[in-house]
């Protein structure tokens, strides 16, 4: 049971009295006012914060969130630009990308669990300050090969956001409120995405490529003044070390102990790499194979992301009405079919169009599955919430990190194409519906609680 005794507010690490309450039978609580009878019930510790703080909350959470998105897509537009300037290949410079995702994925297999232990805000910030050094670092590398190390500290930092984010919202809110917490604070995130290649290419024109990370520095700058000052701590003492917590061992044993669990990590994985699989060709597939500036890249890339936004915010709506796993049923259909209409139309020789709508449908699919993985994964596992959210965080950007490499690889010498790019999407997406159908099975999970 969350602690009740107080609540968390947006005034740094202070906090105030919450209500008096009492226990109800059913383990809720229940404010007392002036008539105790007709009082409302309080669920979760977040169902006690006022409307306006609860914007508040979800904003400044979203942005830490898209600390991740930032370090990855803000830089992008300069992937051309890199190839030249340290006369490398095309997959070269792919893999200062896989070092971001799987310093990601190591960051948060170390920061989630820790998170459990010591409480939301120590890890967030010293986690959040590696990340500033780290994008220091990277704007004053002198070589691939340090830029690449740079990349994989930057991914490490980075990662704290998402997850602390992820716990901390369900710290406060359980069932079908999760499901909406949730879905605002990706609506949040998933401007950045959006934004991202845009102010990276805006960049290009009036700096080189080192101030794209210098920017990046500057906003983790702003994130760690933020948690110092703004973000509470929403995982007391007595939850962290009192009846019920558990060891690192035992957190991990009961995740992975639940079969619903491991199969929407595996989905969620999926369609993470196959999203970063898109990612990583993206600027040499428009750029390079369409003849498009850093400039029109930035705009294709920032439609395409309005796709994702538009399939997180609605899949938040179905997810609450008829169950997340049967949004997951409908969205792992469509990356199938619109991954491979992608390739039926590079091959039919269709150009631009064939290409972007069906590539437009497979974002948005993303969208649609993303939230439903997360709520399926935390609404379980409240007690574990930091830790079930790192393995989501470390699955996405370790599978992705090994597999979005191969669409370079395997146009190595005939250029990346529509199709060597959509071959890898296809993929991941079949295995993502193979997991549902077999080891999620939709029928068996029950519907969440109000």
């Amino acid at each position: 049971m969350p602690d009740t005794d107080s609540v968390p507010t947006l005034t740094g690490s202070h906090r105030v009295p919450a209500p008096r309450s009492s226990n109800s039978p059913t383990g809720a609580i229940r404010t007392l006012g002036s008539n105790p009878v007709t009082a409302p019930i309080m669920l979760h510790p977040g169902d006690a914060i006022p409307a306006a703080r609860r914007v508040v909350y979800i904003v400044l959470l979203g942005a830490l969130t898209a600390l991740g998105p930032f370090t990855i897509d803000l830089y992008l537009p300069a992937f051309p630009v890199l190839e030249a300037d340290f006369n490398t290949t095309a997959a070269a410079i792919q893999l200062t990308l896989t070092g971001t995702t799987l310093g990601f994925a190591i960051g948060q297999l170390i920061v989630g669990p820790l998170s459990d232990k010591v409480g939301r805000r120590v890890p967030l910030i010293i986690v959040t300050a590696l990340h500033v050094v780290a994008s220091i670092l990277a704007a004053l590398a002198p070589s691939l090969i340090l830029l690449g190390v740079a990349r994989v500290l930057m991914g490490m930092g980075a990662a704290a956001g998402g997850v602390v984010a992820m716990a901390i919202v369900r710290d406060l809110f359980g069932g079908k409120r999760l499901v909406v917490m949730l879905s605002r604070l990706a609506l949040v995130s998933g401007v950045a995405p959006v934004i991202a290649p845009l102010i990276g290419s805006a960049l290009l024109v009036v700096m080189p490529w080192q101030g794209i990370f210098l920017f990046l520095a500057f906003y983790g700058a702003i994130m760690l003044v933020s948690t110092v000052f703004l973000i509470p701590e929403t995982l007391p003492p007595a939850r962290r070390s009192g009846p019920g917590s558990a060891t690192l061992l035992q957190r991990y044993r009961s995740v992975f102990s639940d079969r619903i669990f491991v199969g929407v990590l595996i989905i969620g994985a999926m369609t993470f790499s196959g999203l970063f699989s898109y990612l990583s060709a993206s600027p040499f597939l428009f750029q390079q194979g369409f003849g498009m500036d850093p400039q029109q890249y930035g705009i294709v890339f920032a439609v395409n992301s309005v796709g994702i936004v538009i399939g997180v915010q609605t899949a938040s709506r179905l997810a609450a009405r008829f169950g997340p796993q049967w949004v997951l049923a409908f969205s792992t259909a469509a990356l199938i079919l619109s991954s491979a209409a992608i390739i039926i139309g590079d091959v039919a020789g269709g150009g631009l169009w064939a290409l972007m709508i069906p590539l437009f449908i497979f974002m948005t699919s993303c969208g649609f599955t993303f939230p439903c993985v997360q709520v399926l994964a935390l609404d379980r596992h409240g007690k574990s919430a930091g830790t079930a959210a790192s393995l989501i965080g470390a699955a996405n950007f370790g599978v992705a990190g090994f597999i979005s490499p191969l669409v370079g690889l395997i146009s190595e010498g005939s250029g990346i194409t529509a199709t060597t790019m959509a071959s890898v999407m296809v993929g991941c997406a079949a295995i993502g519906a193979i997991s549902l159908w077999f080891i999620v099975r939709p029928r068996t999970v029950a519907q969440l609680a109000p």
